[in-house]
């Protein structure tokens, strides 16, 4: 069996969202200084890395962290490679074309990675991103998609204010998952796990993201 980590590390080099808190880590005792432990802590925005965004994120009376279904996060998923879609430069929107081949897939594994490729320099915060057509979240829903999982960091335009992917998407029940790795994998179906930590009133959270197949 092979496991592919598709998270983002998470350290200073790691840029936030624009404005956002950026992650550090502090260590308060070190063995090689008289601690009987090596122990740190960190301050982090819930959005740094790869992340899951609970509805609270976007929606005031939308579901925080804590109750978020952990169904959602672990099962079949079917990675959609578009990456050669972008790589000229170009940032069109994802269409329901993008996602015909894999209708029929989408039965049984109702989870959708879709790897883009544009954010390759993970040190530096990508300017542009593609994100959803409007129509997009509908076509899921109505094949039973329960997941969306994206390798930039919002499915939103980074300009966007009123942030239209992210409340169709969370309208048609999908959950939303950000800031994959996806470089080192191929496009067909896997098994996906990337469970969110269970914090009260958390608008969202970081993951560890993983993919394996048998």
């Amino acid at each position: 069996m092979k496991i592919y980590d598709i998270s983002r590390t998470l350290s200073a080099d790691l840029p936030p969202w624009p404005g956002d808190v950026a992650f550090s880590q502090k260590v308060n005792g070190r063995i090689a200084e008289g601690s009987s432990v090596n122990v740190s802590s960190i301050n982090m925005s819930l959005h740094n890395g790869t992340h899951g965004d609970a509805k609270w994120h976007f929606e005031d009376d939308g579901w925080t962290m804590e109750q978020a279904q952990l169904e959602t996060y672990f099962g079949p998923c079917v990675v959609v490679d578009l990456s050669l879609k972008y790589g000229g430069g170009d940032m069109p929107r994802f269409e329901v074309s993008d996602f015909a081949a894999v209708a029929s897939e989408l039965e049984t594994a109702p989870r959708v990675l879709v790897k883009t490729n544009v954010w390759r320099d993970q040190k530096a915060f990508p300017a542009r991103i593609p994100v959803v057509a409007a129509d997009v979240p509908r076509w899921l829903q109505d094949r039973g998609v329960k997941l969306l999982g994206l390798d930039v960091p919002s499915v939103d335009e980074i300009d966007s204010k009123d942030l239209p992917n992210h409340h169709a998407i969370g309208a048609a029940n999908i959950n939303i998952v950000e800031s994959l790795d996806l470089s080192a994998v191929e496009a067909g179906r896997y098994n996906f796990v990337a469970l969110p930590l269970k914090i009260a009133g958390g608008d969202g959270s970081p993951l560890r993201a993983i993919l394996w197949r048998e």
